[in-house]
């Protein structure tokens, strides 16, 4: 039986109205997907499916329980058995910021809908990208994909909001394994197609520079380890920010840390003046990271974390808002039905600055620049990246290509040594996504000018 828009909302609500707990409420996800995957020119995977479920939090006494579901019918049951989870919790000092009830639909503003192409033509779309990047020098290998996901999300609370969000994702996916010998060289990319699948097709560009660049890698030699100038291109530069300091601002890891708080001080000084930093769910059309709503029912506004050179903001939830005696951010966000949201990123960047990439090369003798991203970790205000793709600077010159250039230190330190910020500020068009404390993978939104660097320490040969 398929249901409307108001039967989900009439059966929601007669469930909420059964609730003893202080709070109540439930998130409820239709989700359609696709999966298509070669490699080696082999097809791998191609699979469809459809989900249904969703999640009951009750807030009792300052406590949590939850519980999860795959059918409507036993809703109420639900409530009961996410009440009585809370009211086994021994304690518990939990408290809500308070926002204001809202009510809202908000469709997708899809211009082609990847759910119109069919099975096969996603398949001869990954298949034909895979012939193509295996027919280039070198290449011994291709891994090419075309995944999507559309879901269909229902919020209610006790409080009186309901919402109902589209969430369309798809990302075509290309990379290729390159050998001569023993040396083997990689390189990978992607195209972030969620709302426009016509934005996938037609990209042997991105296929060949990928080939072109694993190629490349074969014969670049290894970058000499030392200490450099570095200038961090639009990509490197939204991971950095991403990786280094956004999780850094996330209020659920500050709440339980001590020393995280010291660290996260508002106020604090992190660089110049020219150095800005947002998260926002509604920065610029078609990103990852987009939402009007958190999976809270709270509104994703623009958060200013850093202005001019200092810390001004950190994104929450309503418990860490509450906690923390600040404002709900909108960054309460779940990867499935499964999980209980927590306090995540969305669509994070560092904002143009006043510089020319032209000048911020021309005074550097012997440097770096750090073009393609590549994996990365972190530990507190400690990092370490590698890059997909580097190439030396010489006499304010790009020069050869570099590989094995992998770059880490401190996260303070390295703010306060960028002494220069582009106005060519661009996001990420590869489709970013962000793991944290669940099994899933969620998209986010990453963005930056380029950035230059004084004193990074590179490790090569």
């Amino acid at each position: 039986m398929t249901l409307s828009q108001a039967d989900y909302r009439d059966r929601m609500t007669e469930a909420l109205r059964t609730s003893r707990a202080d709070f109540t409420d439930i998130r409820l996800e239709l989700i359609e997907t696709t999966d298509v995957r070669y490699r080696g020119g082999r097809l791998e995977a191609a699979t469809t499916g459809r989900d249904c479920g969703g999640i009951v939090r009750c807030l009792a006494g300052g406590r949590w329980g939850t519980a999860s579901f795959n059918s409507l019918e036993d809703l109420p049951a639900r409530v009961d058995e996410a009440y009585a989870c809370a009211q086994s919790v021994p304690s518990g000092d939990v408290a809500l910021a308070p926002v204001e009830p809202v009510v809202d639909v908000v469709p997708a503003p899809i211009v082609r809908d990847f759910r119109q192409v069919n099975l096969s033509a996603k398949k001869a779309l990954a298949k034909g990208y895979s012939d193509l990047i295996l027919a280039q020098p070198s290449v011994t290998d291709a891994r090419t994909s075309f995944s999507d996901r559309f879901c269909a999300c229902y919020y209610a609370s006790s409080e009186g909001s309901f919402i109902y969000q589209e969430h369309p994702y798809a990302v075509l996916g290309l990379s290729a394994t390159a050998r001569d010998g023993s040396e083997v060289q990689s390189a990978g990319d992607g195209i972030a197609c969620g709302l426009d699948v016509g934005l996938a097709e037609g990209r042997e560009d991105v296929a060949l520079e990928v080939a072109g660049r694993a190629h490349a890698l074969l014969a670049a030699p290894p970058v000499k380890g030392g200490v450099y100038t570095v200038i961090l291109g639009p990509r490197m530069a939204g991971l950095f920010v991403h990786e280094a300091f956004g999780h850094l601002s996330e209020s659920d890891f500050l709440a339980d840390s001590p020393k995280a708080q010291e660290m996260m001080t508002l106020g604090r000084r992190f660089g110049r003046e020219f150095l800005n930093i947002t998260d926002g769910g509604a920065a610029a059309p078609g990103l990852r990271g987009n939402m009007k709503y958190d999976d809270e029912g709270v509104r994703c506004g623009d958060t200013d974390l850093v202005r001019e050179g200092v810390l001004v903001g950190r994104l929450h939830s309503r418990e860490t808002a509450g906690r923390m005696g600040e404002r709900p951010t909108g960054n309460a966000r779940a990867t499935f039905y499964r999980y209980p949201p927590i306090v995540r990123m969305t669509n994070t960047r560092i904002l143009p600055g006043p510089h020319h990439l032209e000048d911020m090369l021309a005074d550097i003798k012997l440097g770096v620049y750090a073009k393609y991203s590549g994996g990365g970790q972190t530990f507190m205000e400690n990092f370490a990246f590698a890059s997909g793709g580097s190439y030396m600077i010489r006499d304010g010159q790009v020069a050869e290509l570099v590989r094995d250039v992998n770059f880490g230190g401190n996260l303070f330190t390295t703010l306060a040594n960028i002494d220069a910020v582009a106005d060519d500020f661009t996001w990420g068009a590869s489709g970013g996504s962000c793991g944290k404390g669940q099994e899933m993978w969620l998209p986010v939104g990453m963005g930056a000018p380029h950035v230059r660097v004084r004193e990074v320490l590179i490790g090569g040969r």
